[in-house]
């Protein structure tokens, strides 16, 4: 017996998005990578893409580039990626006056009596020290440091996949204080990056605006409801199709064959 690599048909583009949980909570919470109706998969389905989304809750810039070094599952799309969505940052902005390490520690400290005392203080003081403004969870310049590595990397293993990256969202979260000084500082660093790298941006505040302050959002503040979802969507299908992506050829640049076309 003779052993051969199997041969895949209709090698779909991947739309590979590395993002917070923006990109996969709706108006009532968190959904599974697959649902329909979030702005990843609204877009991959314009386009006729398939999906990586990798991505958590609370994640930034930094978080990005330690799962495009270390998760094999991004390893495995970028030989397919028609294109890479940066959709990390909008965390970078917020107010983190207690230390980040310690909110992602809090998890793992015992016994869980322990746990529960500090995670409950840590979520008294949060909102009450968040009109401070500062310091946010990730200063702007390590930001753009994180998307510059993983952008360079990208460019060394494809130098023709267009990068699309992202400005901050805009939230009314109580857990924040409402306060969202960081985000003007966020916004000059990326734009600066993304013109001297050439990155096209997709302004996520511009998209959600209207849906965040509508009532229609999650009523957590932060996370959007599905016209948020729709209007990001629209928005990068936009900047996608300004790069030249091209829906109807795949990765190595045969015709796809669509469902309902004769085999050969």
């Amino acid at each position: 017996m003779t052993s051969s690599e199997p041969v895949v048909d209709d090698a779909r583009p991947v739309l590979l998005v590395l993002a917070d949980s923006l990109a996969y909570y709706g108006p009532e919470g968190g959904l599974p990578a697959d649902h329909p109706r979030i702005w990843p998969n609204l877009v991959a389905h314009e386009l006729g893409w398939d999906v990586e989304l990798v991505a958590r809750i609370g994640w930034t810039c930094r978080d990005m580039w330690w799962a495009l070094t270390q998760d094999p599952r991004v390893w495995a799309s970028v030989p397919r990626a028609g294109a890479v969505v940066f959709a990390t940052g909008g965390m970078d902005s917020l107010p983190s006056p207690l230390p980040t390490a310690l909110r992602e520690q809090i998890r793992y400290l015992r016994p869980p009596q322990v746990r529960r005392v500090v995670r409950a203080g840590y979520q008294w003081l949060q909102p009450r020290l968040s009109p401070l403004g500062r310091p946010v969870a990730l200063p702007p310049r390590l930001s753009v440091e994180y998307l510059e590595n993983a952008r360079g990397a990208l460019e060394y293993m494809r130098p023709e996949l267009p990068v699309i990256g992202t400005l901050p969202s805009v939230h009314d979260c109580e857990a924040y204080g409402r306060v969202h000084a960081g985000r003007p500082g966020a916004v000059e660093a990326v734009t600066r990056w993304a013109e001297e790298k050439d990155v096209p941006l997709v302004d996520l505040a511009d998209a959600v605006r209207e849906d965040i302050f509508s009532g229609e959002a999650n009523p957590d503040g932060i996370h959007w409801g599905w016209r948020g979802h729709e209007r990001v969507a629209e928005a990068m299908l936009a900047t996608l199709r300004k790069t030249g992506v091209d829906s109807s050829v795949s990765v190595d640049g045969r015709p796809l064959r669509h469902a309902g076309d004769g085999g050969e």
